[in-house]
């Protein structure tokens, strides 16, 4: 795990490389992709909850009285954004079955790069709860900045967003709208083409999930 700048950690676990670069590789079929992607969202996944808060409680063990931690009510939320958000979405719930759950749909204009959103349904309580946004990759950045402009807009100000890859171009866009929020990605590439996508990159993490 390195830390780049005060808000972008790059998570360089050799497990989640490893995975990464089966996901690059273009031989790799949708049903393999979709679970080394639920796996790379756990490995991400412990690394963006490590700032969770926690309080202490008096259980019994077995053995012994204690004072153990536990999460701060209400849980955390993890909100996807569609559809490829969702691959990555999976993994963080392995590791946080309880989380709330939200959807942001949001599509991209081919022509201006913008996004569009078609859908929005996201947890109640946004305020008192950590939020983490799930999306593969941070690319132009347009979908990752109008999604954290909702979720701040729902009442969230402790927000995380996760990816898996992201572009320099990305995070510099990123950054310069939601410098307050905390960025977590497996991987930091070279560049943007002329088309928006990251390379080297992986190709369309939707179209490779999903088989389309």
């Amino acid at each position: 795990m390195h830390k780049i700048g005060k808000n972008v950690t790059l998570v360089n676990h050799p497990l989640l490389q490893h995975k990464l670069s089966l996901m690059r590789d273009k031989k790799t079929r949708s049903v393999i992709f979709r679970a080394l992607m639920k796996e790379a969202g756990m490995i991400l996944g412990v690394e963006a909850t490590k700032g969770l808060k926690s309080f202490e409680k008096n259980i019994a063990t077995p053995l012994e009285a204690m004072s153990a931690s536990f999460l701060k009510q209400p849980e955390p939320a993890v909100v996807s954004i569609l559809r490829a958000g969702n691959g990555l979405l999976e993994g963080l719930l392995q590791i946080m079955p309880h989380a709330a759950v939200g959807f942001l749909g949001m599509s991209r204009d081919h022509d201006t790069l913008k996004p569009i959103d078609y859908y929005q349904n996201l947890p109640a309580d946004m305020s008192d709860r950590s939020v983490i946004i799930v999306d593969p990759m941070l690319a132009t950045a347009g979908s990752g900045i109008e999604a954290t402009r909702l979720v701040k807009l729902a009442g969230a100000t402790s927000i995380t967003f996760v990816c898996l890859l992201a572009a320099p171009e990305g995070i510099k866009a990123f950054n310069a709208v939601h410098s307050d929020v905390n960025l977590v990605t497996g991987s930091i590439d070279r560049e943007l083409n002329e088309k928006g996508y990251i390379l080297p990159g992986l190709g369309d993490a939707g179209d490779r999930i999903y088989g389309t």
